[in-house]
């Protein structure tokens, strides 16, 4: 069966990629990807099925070491190999004290047919954990607040908290996070209602962190004061609807005494006004004031009659009253006979 010039292309194609398959299944590196914390050390597995003379190793795109056959090593404070078989065919390269700028492909290269092969470095970095405020005294259920600042991670870290050792609900706290160019901030808050002492403690941590970072403070209670609220209140209403019957009473009592003080003084001008009525009634006619003469109460005529004084004798008050008669009329009747006994006597000689 002939076959056309117009398939050799295809052919050869078809070649290329069986014969590279069989070749690149006698060179492996392992692993392919690998995640490791800044600062530790990285381990890759070259493994060579057949003869070969000349290995490089690429990090980040620099030529960082070369592996000669037989046993020729070039080896750096950071970077090293050593054969872990003794037919050459495994070389183990460690990349020490890796550091972000390690991130990136690795790249193991064996001349001649082998070709090479390219793993993934990545690399993490833990920051720092603090909880802000330190420890904190509040009183029984009041509301508090805790805020938990991560600095320097990478990538964004996984925030959480715990009370006394005990995982916190994820709904009870928010996080949030920044970057800012080269590594994350983060800030966590926590807030819940305190009840009891307790120790609050936040973590963050990436996947290649074995144990997560953490901080803690402590939270103590003291118990919450009366609530004097409800008793000041009602001791303002009683103290305010005391003071308001105080008040009426008050009025009530100076009413009734303005009202007796008014009585008072009536009785007293009434009683007055009878002991002036009753004085008036018993005028003494025969008083006669100092440095007057008698003529002043009576004049006596030659016939010896006696002519009152209009200002000496008392007027009859116009009070219904027979007291008051016959007080004026004893007064009118002791003025008759006082006039009648005073006469004069004439002797002739």
């Amino acid at each position: 069966m002939a076959v056309s010039w117009k398939s050799w292309p295809n052919l050869l194609w078809i070649y290329l990629i069986l014969g590279t398959t069989g070749v690149s299944g006698q060179f492996e590196l392992q692993p392919l990807n690998s995640t490791v914390l800044q600062g530790s050390d990285v381990r890759f597995r070259a493994t060579v099925q057949g003869q070969w003379n000349v290995m490089t190793w690429n990090v980040g795109g620099f030529l960082v070491l070369t592996v000669v056959v037989p046993g020729n090593i070039t080896s750096s404070s950071q970077f090293s190999a050593t054969f872990c078989s003794s037919d050459d065919s495994c070389v183990d390269f460690t990349i020490h004290n890796v550091s972000r700028r390690d991130s990136g492909p690795v790249i193991c290269s064996v001349q001649g047919q082998y070709g090479s092969r390219t793993a993934q470095l990545n690399v993490e970095e833990s920051g720092t954990v603090s909880i802000m405020g330190g420890n904190v005294t509040v009183e029984k259920e009041q509301h508090v607040e805790f805020k938990c600042i991560t600095t320097a991670w990478f990538p964004k870290p996984a925030v959480s908290w715990a009370q006394n050792g005990q995982d916190v609900n994820t709904s009870l706290y928010n996080t949030t996070s920044m970057f800012d160019g080269d590594s994350y901030t983060s800030t966590s808050v926590l807030q819940f209602q305190a009840v009891t002492n307790t120790t609050v403690e936040c973590q963050a941590t990436v996947q290649t962190l074995i144990n997560p970072k953490t901080t803690s403070v402590f939270l103590s209670v003291v118990p919450k004061p009366p609530d004097w609220t409800v008793l000041i209140a009602v001791v303002v209403s009683f103290g305010g609807c005391a003071l308001l019957v105080l008040l009426i009473l008050g009025i009530i009592f100076c009413y009734r005494r303005r009202k007796e003080k008014q009585s008072s003084y009536q009785d007293e001008m009434s009683r007055r006004v009878r002991r002036q009525s009753q004085g008036q009634g018993q005028v003494n006619t025969g008083y006669v004031p100092e440095g007057r003469t008698s003529a002043a109460a009576s004049e006596l005529n030659d016939s010896g009659f006696c002519q009152a004084n209009g200002s000496n004798i008392a007027e009859r008050p116009d009070v219904k009253s027979n007291q008051t008669e016959k007080d004026y009329s004893s007064a009118y009747h002791n003025v008759d006979q006082s006039c009648f006994r005073k006469h004069r006597h004439v002797t002739i000689v």
